[in-house]
């Protein structure tokens, strides 16, 4: 299993770090990867963590996703 955590900025103007894990994923890059497929699609939809709480992000509300090797601090 990966993790990545992600910096998502919402088309609204907002931010917020969120966690990703990705069973099926061996490496960083494979997630990265399959997070951007699934934002680039109109109908895509992203479980995540933010702390304790589950979030949902939709590929329509997001305008943009930072990674870096450090990731984004919670």
């Amino acid at each position: 299993m990966a993790e990545i955590v992600l910096r998502v900025r919402m088309v609204g103007g907002d931010h917020m770090d969120v966690v990703h894990e990705d069973p099926d994923a061996v490496d960083v890059a494979t997630v990265l990867e399959r997070v951007i497929a699934v934002l680039s699609q109109d109908s895509g939809a992203l479980r995540c963590s933010h702390g304790d709480r589950l979030v949902v992000l939709y590929g329509r509300g997001v305008a943009a996703v930072e990674a870096s090797p450090r990731g984004a601090v919670l």
